[in-house]
């Protein structure tokens, strides 16, 4: 399977990569850096924020079909807030809906989604059978994963968050990005993350980074089965 698996940053594409013995090399695009692994899979940071995540992905993809090897799968990784209790610190979510959780417009009556304006989409959906697949590898539990420009800081906003999106396990910010761009190329897409930190008051001190590197590592260890076993019959049955 090509996969592109595409962190915020250096730091969780580093944890994604720790997760495999072979070492990978480094590959130049135009506007990207890609560090590719020898069993087909590409490692990007992409940048923080859906419209770097968006612009980097949208790069990488554009260049590996030009180049005459689409990726069959695009993986938004890294490490986010998890709503408490249902995704605590150090535990794994995996994505069955990937949804922006701040596109739209305020109005007196409250938040409309960019959907009830008329255009746009706020929500991609991954192949179910996939999310299942990957649960099971991981032991991640399946939720939707908001997209923020902003971190949620305050018990207010988490609040109503999950008022808004009642499903919700995680918020990070820039699985909807990665989705938008993997989406306007017709491949499939996925997110999972390793919860550093509860959604709310922001605390820095409660922060446990390290903890949720080492869960996306221990993911991406028991991953590859979960994909290579996702064959073309899957693909086209999700």
């Amino acid at each position: 399977m090509h996969l592109l698996v595409a962190t915020a940053v250096p730091v969780e594409r580093d944890a994604v990569a720790r997760a495999f013995s072979a070492p990978g090399a480094e590959v130049s695009r135009p506007g990207i850096a890609l560090h590719r692994l020898p069993d087909g899979w590409d490692l990007l940071a992409a940048g923080v924020g859906p419209a770097l995540a968006a612009a980097s992905t949208a790069a990488a993809l554009t260049a590996a079909a030009l180049d005459g090897t689409p990726y069959d799968l695009v993986l938004s990784a890294g490490i986010g807030g998890g709503f408490p209790p249902d995704a605590p610190v150090g535990s794994l979510v995996v994505a069955d809906a990937i949804t922006a959780a701040d596109l739209g417009a305020e109005t007196a009556d409250g938040f409309l989604p960019v959907t009830d304006l008329g255009f746009g989409t706020v929500t991609h959906l991954p192949p179910a059978g996939l999310v299942r697949a990957v649960a099971e590898a991981t032991g991640a539990r399946p939720g939707t994963v908001l997209t923020g420009s902003t971190v949620t800081g305050t018990a207010a906003r988490a609040a109503l968050l999950r008022e808004r999106h009642p499903d919700a396990l995680a918020e990070a910010m820039e699985g909807f990005g990665v989705a938008e761009a993997a989406a306007a190329h017709g491949v499939p897409v996925l997110e999972l993350r390793a919860v550093s930190n509860p959604v709310g008051p922001r605390d820095r001190a409660a922060w446990r980074i390290g903890e949720a590197l080492a869960a996306l590592t221990d993911a991406f260890g028991k991953l590859a089965p979960a994909l290579t076993s996702w064959n073309e019959h899957d693909r086209h049955d999700c």
